[in-house]
């Protein structure tokens, strides 16, 4: 599989991993990672903002594909099989509202700044 079918591969896992999270079968841990994976796949506002050389690309090209691909080994490959067959064209006529998931990445911006601000002042 060379690295476009790859690439491929992954954005079209999203929305399976996005079923899988609702899935009550699936196992706590891959919950957990998959709701991670979802908000940053999702989020319109990047973890590492762009701007930021080097490191704003960081969360686009390591990070999301490395917790995509962690998150697809966690979850069990009859559940994934699955979702992957109810994902198909799930979010093809219309994208997701994708505002709440950047409340999470939100939050911990808020965070960092509060302690960076804590330990200047």
């Amino acid at each position: 599989m060379n690295l476009k079918e790859r690439a491929f591969s992954l954005k079209r896992d999203i929305p399976a991993i996005y079923l899988a999270l609702k899935s009550t079968q699936t196992p706590v841990t891959a919950k957990l990672l998959a709701f991670i994976t979802v908000v940053l796949a999702l989020s319109p506002i990047d973890l590492i903002p762009d701007f930021i050389p080097v490191l704003g690309y960081l969360d686009d090209v390591l990070l999301l594909p490395a917790l995509i691909a962690l998150t697809v080994r966690l979850i069990p490959a009859e559940i994934l099989e699955d979702c992957r067959g109810r994902a198909e064209g799930m979010w093809q006529n219309r994208k997701p509202q994708t505002w709440p998931f950047a409340l999470p990445v939100v939050g911990v911006w808020i965070l960092v700044l509060w302690l960076i601000g804590k330990a200047v002042l």
